[in-house]
Order: structure tokens, then C-alpha cells, then sequence
């Protein structure tokens, strides 16, 4: 152990937070999270502590450590989480023994909602909060939360509305009459708020529904919500999900690092990161994804079908941008520090257009080309005053730095922060995108040929459909099968169909 290093343990705080090990290159290696930063780095460096191999290893590796303090063990899972994705650190790879990211689901809008744990996130109209990397400690901080805000886990009568969770507090009782579905989504709109940081806004409406409550002599309401809120005050800075409230935006190298690249004079708050998705020009959407100080704020995303349905990225990334750029979402959404464009110079020059049109060139736009990694800047762009600092702060991280058809062309090292930070956001931008082209692809195949036929209801699609499997499950059908289920004048009308388009 070097005496930098060795210093620097001695500073370590008390405090819950994140942790970066860095090698003698600067390199992040390793990022981790603890409850007391202090005793958990210190750990690596015990000789009398047992550690395998590749934990070995990887202390052995350790020239310096860093670290982000923040108020709880939630806010450490959380960022821990998120800088792992983006910065895949070597150590985190070999160490890690979850095979992907946790998310918690609620499906706010079903007739039995329920709260769940998955690994795939899914375009379900359900809501995703994290990711988490802990699973253990997500189902730990759930279940201080479900004492809150009881929830049911399954569908199943065995357990919504089971007596015995009723009994403790844990399940609303939805079937049997203890708790209305309307006053348990909102409990669940409730769990939703704290999940995503807003704690302080949420206490403050339930002291003031509990003053109402009392007011109006419904003693029995205003009793259950002053146990509500004393218990969210109970938990005090011990479990907090919030992306919002903790990070130190100046602790994180790659959007300090993206800020002085490009010449900005204010942070980079919020960056918005746009994706089209398409097959041969059908079912075209548009992605926008948010990131909040470097975190994606997974309640900003918007998705897009596209009203011109074309095979041009360009004339699609034209549309999308006037319509994020309309004075409705300006005022709706705000306004971001960043515009991320998945693509080169076409794609970058298409969006552009739109934003100087609208007036709006002072919000720096750059573009993410896939081949080389480079970050593509136009010098027809308000970044073109930043010229000479760019290519300046280029050079000082070992940039290649070329000009083509009036765009500037930087390609940093792959393992620069800054990349890893841009790659994160663009590789978001294109799950999510996929993610919305693949729901509306699968709903066209499902209805196919049955949507053209006349006189033929969404009940009666929907009938043949689960009776036969599929529309080429109806194709095969016998004549009896259909008129059993249909009836002869409907079966008659599609058979006519039928043979119409063999001809």
C-alpha cells in the first residue's frame, strides 16, 4: 500500500456510500457500496481478513480509492448500481454474482395490482423502478416498506386478500372488502412517490390529508395516516430511493469531464437521449430517454409512434425533435443542458435543423456515430464557438480529432468516462426504442389478416384468436369449428374473404 493510499484511509467518512478502487493508471477497477464507507474500504487492506483469489487480485491492483457519500444504503444500492452499467469496471465483472440488474415492478393499473421483482423490464404499461444490482438489499428495503404501504406479491387468492397477511398488516385485502381497489392504487401511488425520491413531497400530502381527515371528523382515516407518516418518518435517511436527492453532480468525472470538453459553462443536469427504431420502414418509433445528473430518471421517458411511417432515419429523427421541441412539451417537460443523437452526421444534421428553427441552437446537440465511437459536433452549431477549447481538451485526453463535411469528428480512448457515460445513454435510448418497436410488431402479427375483414368486431378478432391460437390458426379451421363458435352468417363472411384474396 502506497502512503497516498494509505492517507486517504484515514479520511474515510462514516457515512453510507459508493466506493471507486483505481489502479496506478487512474483506471476505475472496482466500484462497491457500503454502509460505513470507513469500515468497508478499510476491509480490502486487512491482512488477517480471508479474501479468494480474485479478490486478491484485485487488492493487489489497488493504487487509490474515491468515493461519493451518500444519506442511506438504498441511495448507495441505487448509484452503485447505475456506475457499475456504465462503467463496467473489470473486478465488478469477475466478482459479481447476480447474472443481470433487479428491477421492482408495479402494475399500477390491473384489477389486482401487485408489487414484484423481475430482471426484464418490459414495454407492459407496468412501472419499473431501478435498476438494483443487491437483490438481497431491495428485498430487505421492500419489506420495511410493505409495513408502510401494505401490497399484494401475487394474483393468486392465496395471497391477495389472504387473511393471515391481512391479519399483519401486510396485504390491503382487496377481495375481501378491507380496502377498496381506488384507495389501494393510490396507497401504491404512494409506494411509487417514495421509490422515486420524492419523500419529502410525499409526507408533506399526507400531513395535509390527515388534517382534512380530522377536520371532517373521519377520525378513523386521519388515524391511519398519522401512522403512515410516522412511520416514513421512522425510516428517516435509512431507506431512500431517490436519484435525485444525494449525488454530488461535481463528484462525477464523465459529466465533468463531457461539460469542460465541449466548452459549457453550466452542468449538465439533465441530458436527453433520442433512438429510432424500425423494420424496412414499419412500425417506425422514437426514443427519449433521460438522464438526471448522470442517472437515468426513468419517469421522464417518453416513446414515440411516428406519423409518417417511412425507411429514413433522418426524416424520423426530424419529426421526433419538432415534436419533443413543441411549446406543449417545452412547458410540460422543460427544456435539457444536452441533446444525444444516436447517429452520425446525417442523423446529428437532421435534428439540428429543427432545434436552430425553433430557436433553440443555444441547447448544445451532439451526435454518437456506432462505428468508431466518435462524438460527432457540427460547426454549424453553437458548439463551433467552442472550436479551438474543444480540440484544445481533446488532445489532453488523447483524442483522435478530424474534421469532415463541416462537422468535427472526436473519437477518445474506449475507455475514457466520457464514452462510457455517452455509450450508457445511447445504448438506453436503443432498449428502449426496440422495446416499443417490438410491442407494436408483435400486435400487427397478432391481428394480421382478420383486421381487414369487414363486419368482423374486435370480440369476434379477439374470440377466433384465443379459440385458434393465432390468424393462421383460423386459416386452418374446418367450417364446423368456426360456425360453433361464430355463427354461420360470420363464417360465411370470412371464407368469402378468404377466397377474394386467393384469387
Amino acid at each position: 500500500m502506497n502512503n497516498v493510499l494509505k492517507d486517504k484511509l484515514s479520511t474515510l467518512p462514516k457515512t453510507p456510500g459508493v466506493y471507486f478502487h483505481k489502479n496506478s493508471e487512474g483506471k476505475i477497477i472496482y466500484i462497491g457500496k457500503a454502509a460505513i464507507l470507513r469500515n468497508r474500504v478499510r476491509q480490502y487492506f486487512q491482512s488477517s481478513r480471508y479474501r479468494d483469489p480474485k479478490t486478491d487480485a484485485l487488492v493487489a491492483e489497488i493504487a487509490d480509492v474515491e468515493w461519493i457519500e451518500v444519506e442511506s444504503e438504498i441511495d448507495a444500492l441505487f448509484l452503485e448500481a447505475e456506475l457499475v452499467r456504465r462503467y463496467m469496471p473489470q473486478y465488478n465483472i469477475m466478482l459479481r454474482d447476480d447474472k443481470s440488474l433487479q428491477y421492482v415492478r408495479i402494475d399500477h393499473k390491473s384489477d389486482y395490482p401487485t408489487v414484484t421483482l423481475t430482471r426484464r423490464p418490459l414495454d407492459d404499461k407496468a412501472e419499473y423502478y431501478g435498476p438494483y444490482i443487491n437483490g438481497w438489499a431491495v428485498k430487505r428495503a421492500l419489506k420495511y416498506l410493505r409495513r408502510i404501504f401494505p401490497y399484494a406479491i401475487k394474483k393468486q387468492e392465496g395471497t391477495l386478500g389472504s387473511t393471515l397477511y391481512q391479519q399483519i398488516g401486510l396485504d390491503p385485502g382487496v377481495e375481501s372488502g378491507k380496502t377498496s381497489l381506488k384507495e389501494y392504487r393510490s396507497n401504491l401511488a404512494k409506494l411509487g412517490q417514495y421509490l422515486t425520491g420524492q419523500r419529502v413531497a410525499l409526507v408533506n400530502q399526507i400531513e395535509k390529508d390527515m388534517k382534512l381527515a380530522a377536520k371532517n371528523q373521519e377520525f378513523e382515516q386521519a388515524t391511519k395516516l398519522r401512522n403512515q407518516m410516522f412511520a416514513i418518518k421512522e425510516l428517516g435517511k435509512q431507506i431512500i430511493f431517490s436519484d435525485h436527492e444525494f449525488l454530488d453532480i461535481s463528484k462525477d468525472r464523465a459529466l465533468a469531464g463531457l461539460t469542460e470538453l465541449l466548452g459549457l459553462n453550466s452542468a449538465l443536469h439533465r441530458i436527453e437521449g433520442f433512438d429510432i427504431s424500425h423494420m424496412s420502414g414499419s412500425d417506425v418509433v422514437a426514443s427519449m430517454v433521460v438522464f438526471t445528473n448522470g442517472i437515468p430518471d426513468k419517469t421522464s421517458y417518453r416513446k414515440f409512434k411516428l406519423k409518417v411511417q417511412q425507411n429514413n432515419d433522418f426524416a424520423s429523427m426530424s419529426e421526433v425533435i419538432s415534436r419533443r421541441l413543441s411549446e406543449k412539451n417545452r412547458k410540460g417537460w422543460g427544456v435539457p443542458n444536452l441533446f444525444l443523437i444516436d447517429g452520425g452526421k446525417g442523423q446529428l444534421g437532421a435534428a439540428l435543423s429543427v432545434l436552430q428553427n425553433a430557436g433553440l441552437n443555444s441547447i448544445p446537440m451532439i451526435g454518437l456515430a456506432k462505428q468508431e465511437e466518435e462524438i460527432v459536433i457540427s460547426l454549424d452549431s453553437e458548439l463551433a464557438i467552442n472550436k479551438s477549447k474543444i480540440i484544445e481538451q481533446s488532445n489532453k485526453l488523447k483524442a483522435i480529432v478530424r474534421e469532415s463535411d463541416n462537422y468535427l469528428l472526436i473519437e477518445l480512448p474506449k475507455d475514457s468516462d466520457i464514452v462510457k457515460l455517452l455509450q450508457r445513454i445511447r445504448d438506453e435510448s436503443h432498449r428502449f426504442a426496440v422495446s416499443y418497436h417490438t410491442v407494436l410488431k408483435r400486435g400487427r402479427q397478432t391481428s394480421s389478416w382478420l383486421e381487414d375483414v369487414p363486419s368482423i368486431g374486435p370480440l369476434t378478432k379477439k374470440k377466433l384468436i384465443k379459440t385458434f391460437g393465432s390468424s393462421r390458426g383460423v386459416l386452418q379451421a374446418t367450417d364446423e369449428e368456426l360456425i360453433n363458435l361464430i355463427g354461420v352468417k360470420k363464417t360465411e363472411l370470412i371464407k368469402r374473404y378468404i377466397s377474394i384474396e386467393k384469387k
